[in-house]
């Protein structure tokens, strides 16, 4: 691939993504899915905005002294306060970039800036000139761009290449724009700034009117050449554009865009998406492109009969180039120790970085319960894990009596710090009377915000997946279960959230700045 052929992915999963309602994140959290979008190949992590938070700071610092591979990136508006704080947590990367960004269309520069043309020119030309004195890779981004006049645009960005930007980033930040109309003003951008050879043209756009990958594709032919995306297209309001439909929609059809491709393995893109969706509790819809469950699946007479033909018929990409593949059978109850370690490495688990005995007990015992055992569940095995959280509750029994005849009855023993505690509760079912059992052991009064079950694989033996939501004191966690028993997995997620709860208790708040 030319590099004039080459699409930069610019990930901000953990930066816009993270500001959808719902989907915050911890710092072990953000470090694990950093760790995976540097497997999955993206060029660029936007990891934080700094200055937002001392949790964001210590978020952006911890990938940018522990992920290699992808460019590391901190978000900060035109203050020198921002521009200093992301250099300061970006310092450890081995390929730092600052982000810097503001305003530029007239709504804007009126009623949130307060400004007028010519201080918005003189803040692009500080901040774009600071942040080159700390690093070499600097974006700069017009906050609101297809609203703005574009003659304006040409002198925002002209600063922004004579103070030193390598990136111009055009953000459609409210989802406001059309193809036709985003190809065309990347066009006139390129034939119109002074030195737009010099820079590579970036666009972010937001999908409030479900065009934002449409949008993004469209400035890929009018010259654009780095694309603002996230996982499962996660984000602010309607959400941001979807890495995985850029990245397969110029694979599949790359003569249309001139040969343009990414440097994505797209052999990443499912478990990325399964990642997300387990340490947000947040999945796809089932008719999601690429990701979606029922994406590559065909249930009408005649596509069945064409798939059985020739597979072309009906599918334009096939489920292994995007990870998924035909689930297969991995282990059973007979296999060891090394085959059940091998697996987990080939499923980029580190045996050495999780508890590797209490993972395998776990297996032999879902392996006893279950016929056949598949990648998915071995990778729900081991979620919580890697969401690892300090266990100041641990399950060590539940019993429960329900049924059409009876009133449902839950019998819990938690281990609390050590100690042995059990009680009993009626309930609304099953899951509301574990529910109740355990916050009276753990004296919670948190409140139950949303509860999700999900099938992990086909089967009438498959394993329940629960994703809970739990409010406590303002602050909000995303508890994971899964177990063959949907109680005891929905049990396994409550308490799972609560020990997110005492350990968000102790870390530093998320601020509430919000960026392009």
């Amino acid at each position: 691939m030319a590099d004039d052929d080459r699409v930069l992915i610019f990930d901000t999963t953990l930066r816009d993504g993270e500001q959808a309602p719902g989907c915050s994140m911890n710092l072990d959290e953000k470090l694990l899915l950093a760790r995976q979008l540097a497997r999955l190949g993206v060029d660029v992590i936007e990891a934080g905005f700094p200055v937002a938070s001392q949790g964001d700071f210590e978020a952006v610092h911890r990938v940018a002294s522990e992920v290699r591979g992808a460019a590391i990136c901190g978000l900060a508006r035109t203050s020198d306060d921002d521009v200093d704080r992301a250099w300061e947590a970006l310092k450890p990367a081995e390929r730092p970039r600052i982000h810097t960004f503001i305003a530029t269309s007239p709504i804007h520069m009126e009623h949130k800036l307060r400004m007028g043309p010519a201080q918005v020119l003189d803040e692009v030309t500080r901040a774009v000139t600071r942040a080159r004195g700390y690093c070499d890779d600097v974006e700069f981004s017009a906050e609101d761009a297809t609203r703005s006049e574009w003659e304006f645009l040409v002198q925002v960005f002209t600063r922004a290449i004579e103070a030193g930007a390598r990136t111009l980033n055009v953000p459609d930040t409210v989802g406001y724009t059309t193809p036709s109309e985003y190809a065309e003003l990347i066009s006139f951008l390129r034939e119109r700034l002074p030195g737009s050879d010099s820079v590579r043209f970036s666009v972010h756009c937001h999908d409030d009117l479900g065009l934002s990958v449409a949008n993004s594709l469209a400035a890929i032919r009018g010259g654009a050449r780095q694309v603002e995306c996230t996982v499962n297209g996660i984000g602010e309001r309607a959400g941001n554009t979807a890495m995985e439909e850029v990245v397969m929609a110029l694979r599949t059809r790359s003569e249309y865009f001139g040969g343009c491709d990414t440097g994505v393995d797209s052999k990443e893109i499912w478990p990325t998406s399964r990642l997300l969706s387990q340490v947000i509790g947040v999945g796809v819809q089932p008719n999601k492109a690429i990701v979606g469950a029922n994406a590559f699946a065909h249930e009408a007479g005649i596509h069945q009969h064409g798939m059985l033909n020739n597979s072309l018929t009906y599918e334009i990409m096939t489920p292994e180039s995007v990870g998924r593949g035909a689930t297969e059978l991995v282990l059973g109850k007979h296999s060891g120790r090394h085959a059940f370690a091998d697996r987990l490495e080939e499923l980029g688990v580190d045996p050495e970085k999780i508890d590797f005995e209490r993972a395998f007990r776990r297996f032999k015992d879902l392996a006893d319960a279950k016929k056949t055992v598949y990648n998915e569940d071995i990778e729900a095995l081991v979620a919580d894990q890697l969401l690892r959280v300090e266990e100041h509750y641990k399950i060590e029994n539940i019993s429960i009596t329900c049924g059409t005849f009876v009133t449902a009855t839950a019998t819990v023993e938690l281990d609390i710090d050590g100690e042995k505690h059990k009680t009993a509760k009626l309930g609304d079912g099953p899951v509301d009377a574990v529910f109740k059992a355990i916050a009276e052991l753990t004296g919670t009064s948190a409140r139950l915000l949303r509860y999700q079950v999900n099938s992990i694989t086909s089967g009438m033996d498959a394993q329940g997946e629960v994703n809970v939501t739990l409010e406590a004191d303002g602050r909000r966690s995303i508890g994971h279960g899964a177990d063959t028993d949907i109680v005891v997995a929905s049990a396994r997620a409550y308490v799972h959230g609560l020990n997110k709860l005492l350990q968000h208790s102790r870390s530093p708040s998320s601020g509430d700045l919000r960026g392009i």
